[in-house]
């Protein structure tokens, strides 16, 4: 008897037999570019035949290895699928295709086969959306993909995942159209694949001391040889994966490989010290550039890589390499000196495009993150722009290839909503709807340029994500918000659409055993200074669908027979808002409070005594009067960055009255983020001559971890000023973040 997956049969546990009304075809997602609707249904029978063109035959295999799974009954009644390939005169795209619904056939169009595997995926999820998959809606699909590159990247060096779980992964991201899944396999915490040549990469350089990455990563760092029963961690061997290829390929996805270089290397240097300029174990975690040695390493295993991998792109890392040993090194050196490099930078890009010479002698290309591009970029070499889009702008500019990556837009490892209410991420903040409003190409490209964004891609770092449970919280339903970016033209994306669409998608992720992200029933709150009003105009958004709001502004706690929020509203002065989600099932969830001021430096200017960080400007000279407060995240463009003390001066216009003043500030240890000293006010009438400052200390410990904002706030008797200063003490030099100055 066939063994069925986990996969299979959580699907036949949510089969029902009963016919019920069909869920439409317009719930797709990502949405295609036409869906016409028709009356009727296909019916599945045990008895349905599928017909291919030769061209096609691997469709036809996915298909029969997905209907499978179900128990469709017998009948005298017939149906049939027909795989119809296209003539090369048909104006279908690559990758697009057409599937046409009637009662007694399905007709699915495509050129080739990643067409056909595409269109099959389709068929598939809507089977999936069905409560009875036997019966799916009649009508016609027209569809391909806006970008070419639509891809999901998996580290498993940090914490180790089973080829189980591998394939579970592949299976949700076909359903999805993605069609690329880039593999993180080595970096110091694990090197993750068997290469013959060099036994200890696995033997030792898989297995380290401690299961948690963060106590390996504060601890001495070490490794222990498999077998140790102190060990954690794991390898895939090659024939595991030449099997995760083979199952990806057959889905339409192509399994990209990292092998990381120069840098995250400690774990090979470990092993193979003989590559490391000291020549020393646990010492350092870049390759010696200076070494032959390194490079014979690079290219035996790559060329290993190469045999189990037949992707056109190798991508070989080249992010965050310390250069420190470089310096001190004398072959390093002397390899700069008979090169004529003039900068350790030069010295990786002559690496760099050293690896790349090989690669495309073997007939494949280098990728690696955008900092490939310092001391020049490879002639031939794709760029991944991980830190922002800026690399991936400069390497469009000098026409080479570029896959969008920005942290903070497709890092799923950073927290889905405020972090107290969630598991520990490593840091910052992307909500889905910011995943899913996200435009990979870029407004400051030329029309010529955009040519050579080829698509966007997810991250999953995973430090703080240990198990696959914790995995599939982190990756949906982000990553299907980002497959409609990926897939589905810019001007036919609707927000408010898609979350339609993704409720019945929570329930197919329920059939699939996906511990999805459930969305939240916490109240966000959107404030923006209207100066004709001469008041704040407040809205409030919730990730519950079509949430049932209400609210106060009295400071009472809202209940059922509060205001119901409809639309949004002014308010003016200092007025506490609550606001909270009623569920369907009566509950009055915690309410938000927000408070909002509309207070008298809105559209003042301000006089910068000391500047902020070029690398978070937020709205520059406006940000600290803008009136608008800085949400959970520094990422929002609305908290200014500071790393020396803060001076500045608001110009109130006219002499006003000063009842009481505040500045808000953010901390977050983890990121290296601290409330300052303190913060100290003083005033004048002619912008020369200030009084004594008054003086705010801070009473929240650097030894708190979480979270925490704080307004440095006095209240005042007395004092009328036509210009205020504001001073915050940054005698740590860690990040200041400050977001408004309120005067009131």
């Amino acid at each position: 008897m066939k063994k069925l997956s986990g996969f299979v049969l959580c699907i036949m546990c949510f089969q029902i037999l009963n016919a019920q009304t069909t869920t439409p075809l317009t719930q797709l997602i990502p949405k295609p570019i036409s869906i016409k609707e028709a009356s009727g249904v296909f019916t599945f029978y045990k008895n349905t035949t599928i017909e291919n063109a030769p061209a096609l035959l691997n469709a036809k295999k996915l298909l029969q290895s997905q209907l499978i799974n179900y128990n469709f009954s017998s009948t005298k009644n017939s149906s049939k699928i027909i795989f119809i390939q296209a003539n090369a005169k048909d104006p279908i795209t690559k990758e697009g295709y057409s599937i046409n619904i009637t009662p007694n056939t399905i007709s699915i169009t495509a050129k080739n086969i990643q067409a056909a595997l595409l269109a099959t995926n389709t068929l598939v999820q809507i089977q999936l959306l069905q409560s009875n998959a036997q019966q799916i809606p009649c009508g016609t699909i027209i569809d391909s993909p806006r970008f070419e590159y639509r891809g999901m990247h998996l580290d498993v060096s940090r914490n180790f995942y089973p080829v189980s779980f591998i394939k579970k992964y592949l299976d949700i991201m076909s359903l999805y159209k993605f069609n690329t899944f880039h593999w993180h396999l080595t970096d110091g915490p694990g090197w993750r694949l068997q290469i013959n040549s060099y036994p200890k990469l696995t033997s030792m350089s898989a297995f380290r001391t401690h299961n948690d990455w963060k106590s390996w990563w504060n601890s001495n760092r070490k490794y222990l040889s498999e077998g140790d029963p102190n060990a954690y961690g794991g390898y895939y061997t090659q024939e595991q994966a030449k099997d995760i290829v083979a199952y990806a390929g057959a889905r339409g996805i192509t399994v990209i490989p990292e092998i990381e270089m120069p840098g995250h290397s400690e774990e090979v240097l470990a092993a193979y010290p003989e590559l490391s300029c000291s020549g020393k174990p646990y010492v350092n975690d870049v390759f010696c550039a200076g070494n032959e040695a390194s490079f014979v390493f690079i290219e035996k295993v790559l060329t290993e890589v190469m045999a189990i991998f037949p992707s056109k792109y190798i991508h070989i890392g080249g992010d965050e390499a310390g250069k420190g040993a470089w310096k001190k090194c004398p072959k390093c050196q002397l390899r700069m000196k008979d090169n004529s490099l003039k900068s350790e930078e030069e010295l990786q890009s002559y690496l760099v495009k050293r690896v790349e010479k090989f690669l495309n002698k073997n007939n494949r290309n280098l990728l690696g993150w955008d900092e490939i591009l310092e001391g020049g970029l490879s002639p031939n070499a794709t760029v991944m722009s991980w830190r922002g889009e800026q690399g991936g702008i400069q390497a469009a500019l000098e026409n080479h290839d570029v896959i969008m990556t920005p942290g903070g837009e497709t890092y799923f490892d950073a927290y889905q909503n405020v972090p107290s209410t969630q598991p520990e991420a490593i840091g910052g903040y992307l909500p889905m709807k910011r995943v899913y409003n996200y435009n990979p190409v870029p407004a400051v490209l030329p029309k010529d340029k955009q040519k050579f964004i080829k698509g966007v891609q997810g991250q999953l770092w995973t430090e703080y994500i240990p198990t696959t449970y914790h995995l599939e919280y982190m990756s949906f339903p982000r990553a299907i918000a980002l497959s409609e970016v990926g897939w589905t033209a810019n001007e036919n994306k609707n927000f408010a659409d898609f979350t339609q669409r993704l409720q019945s998608h929570y329930l197919l992720l329920q059939k699939l055993n996906v511990n999805y992200y459930h969305p939240s029933t916490i109240v966000e709150v959107f404030s923006t200074p209207d100066m004709k009003e001469q008041k704040n105009k407040i809205s409030f958004s919730s990730e519950i669908f079509n949430a049932n709001i209400r609210y106060t502004l009295d400071g009472s706690t809202p209940n059922i027979n509060s205001i119901k929020y409809d639309q949004p509203f002014y308010v003016g002065g200092e007025v506490t808002i609550k606001a909270s989600v009623i569920t369907n099932d009566g509950v009055v969830h915690d309410p938000t409070i927000y408070y909002s001021n509309y207070h008298k430096a809105i559209g003042k200017k301000v006089k910068f005594n000391t500047l902020w960080d070029k690398s978070y400007p937020a709205q520059t000279e406006s940000t600290l009067t803008n009136g608008i407060i800085g949400s959970i995240t520094y990422s929002d463009k609305q908290w200014l960055g500071y790393l020396i003390d803060f001076d500045v001066v608001v110009d109130m216009e006219n002499v006003t009255p000063v009842n009481k003043i505040g500045l808000r500030f953010m901390q977050y240890v983890g990121a290296g983020v601290y409330m300052p000293k303190s913060v100290s006010y003083s005033f004048s009438n002619d912008g020369i001559n200030f009084t004594n400052p008054i003086k705010v200390d801070n009473n929240i410990p650097d030894t708190d971890k979480k979270l925490s904002f704080k307004t440095f706030e006095s209240q005042l008797s007395n004092i009328s000023a036509r210009f205020i200063r504001v001073q915050a003490d940054n005698s740590r030099r860690q990040f200041l973040f400050t977001d408004e100055i309120m005067v009131n």
